[in-house]
């Protein structure tokens, strides 16, 4: 056959796997993709609104730091996903596709609230707070364990399960809902324990948020610490790769599964109790807001590193904040600041495209090598 011929039948365009990335380089290419995404959201903005982009971004701005009360809102929204994504990320890194936060945090938080309304009058505020806390991460970790335990035993599917129990925790915390009411035929809580404060967590000082804020602070290193230097981490390192060869080297798959969860779960009760404890200090079906899912994303997209996390999530708050001050300050729709957050977020997740896998053209030496190595690789698997 003529060279002719297999050069017509060559592809276009090749992509490759990379093998490996600097995580210089990786940034690199996160922080282009973020420029990129603001070129783009300028272009939409005068194309669409006729504003000057440069205000619109400086709304954004505006919204998350704009006045001291604005910062700490951003610090409380940040400290709440972030400790939803280190909880997701060991399930996730163990390849458990755990999408049953929302249920785990709101499971905690109607612990948290049931023993502030039933405990309130009969045991000092101190022992409220402990009792809910050991509580919401006890529930937190066995309703997340429910689904880890038939999985280890039967291998059901942990996707539809944890998604079950999301709305078992929604139709349970309804059922309280009615009746706790107050005041009746309102279908809400109210705040809770407003004139005793028995069971809410103390302020520092003039800081209203700042404990829960801590308090996320230590779970993140310690998590990062966990999962980086432990054996536990490893472990779940080694099962997310393969749980043949986790088997082989004599790790305990299903211990290792069962246990991952419960930690995972424990941690989203525990947010569970800080919203209900130290923020809202009330319950709702609507409480986790959807933060179980974005807390996937964020995971993801910080490649399962709890310090990591903290930028995503950072970042993640001051869009969405950002989104309401455009909408108030320019007086446009409420949706136009989620088509700006969700063009940034489309280039930040493409990103990671071109960070696992590299673009080569017809005619490139490199590419036809790597492409033959790459068969070479997948021959000897």
């Amino acid at each position: 056959m003529s060279k002719t011929g297999k050069a017509s039948r060559e592809p276009l365009i090749h992509m490759t796997k990379r093998k490996e990335m600097g995580w210089k380089q990786a940034w690199l290419i996160r922080i282009a993709s973020i420029v990129a995404a603001l070129i783009v959201c300028a272009v939409v903005t005068m194309a669409t609104t006729g504003l000057d982009p440069l205000n619109v971004f400086a709304s954004i701005l505006e919204g998350s730091f704009g006045t001291e009360r604005k910062i700490w809102i951003l610090g409380k929204e940040t400290a709440i996903l972030l400790c939803i994504s280190v909880a997701m990320a060991p399930a996730f890194r163990m390849k458990f596709w755990n999408l049953g936060g929302e249920g785990q945090v709101l499971i905690g938080a109607w612990l948290t609230a049931a023993c502030m309304i039933y405990l309130n009058g009969k045991v000092p505020g101190g022992v409220i707070i402990l009792v809910s806390l050991i509580g919401s991460v006890a529930i937190g970790a066995v309703w997340a364990g429910i689904p880890a335990f038939f999985k280890a035993r039967w291998n059901t599917n942990e996707v539809l399960f944890t998604l079950m129990m999301n709305y078992v925790a929604i139709q349970l915390v309804a059922y309280y809902i009615i009746i706790w009411e107050n005041p009746k035929g309102s279908f809400t809580v109210g705040i809770i324990n407003q004139s005793t404060k028995a069971g809410w967590l103390p302020d520092i000082g003039v800081y209203q948020y700042l404990l829960t804020i801590l308090v996320v602070a230590a779970v993140t290193v310690v998590m990062y610490i966990y999962l980086q230097y432990s054996k536990h981490g490893y472990e779940i390192a080694v099962v997310g790769e393969s749980q043949s060869t986790a088997r082989y080297v004599g790790i305990k798959v299903d211990k290792v599964i069962l246990r991952t969860l419960l930690v995972s779960g424990g941690i989203c009760g525990l947010t569970g109790f800080l919203m209900v404890a130290g923020i809202d200090h009330t319950i709702t079906t609507t409480l986790a807001g959807g933060r179980g899912f974005l807390g996937i994303l964020v995971a993801w997209l910080a490649q399962f590193n709890p310090l990591a996390m903290v930028l995503v999530s950072l970042l993640l708050c001051i869009l969405s904040r950002g989104a309401g001050e455009i909408s108030t300050a320019h007086g446009l729709n409420p949706s136009f600041g989620d088509i700006l957050t969700g063009i940034i977020l489309f280039f930040i997740i493409g990103s990671e495209f071109f960070i696992n896998y590299r673009i080569n053209f017809r005619g490139s030496d490199k590419a036809i090598k790597e492409v033959k190595n790459a068969g070479r690789e997948g021959g000897l698997r």
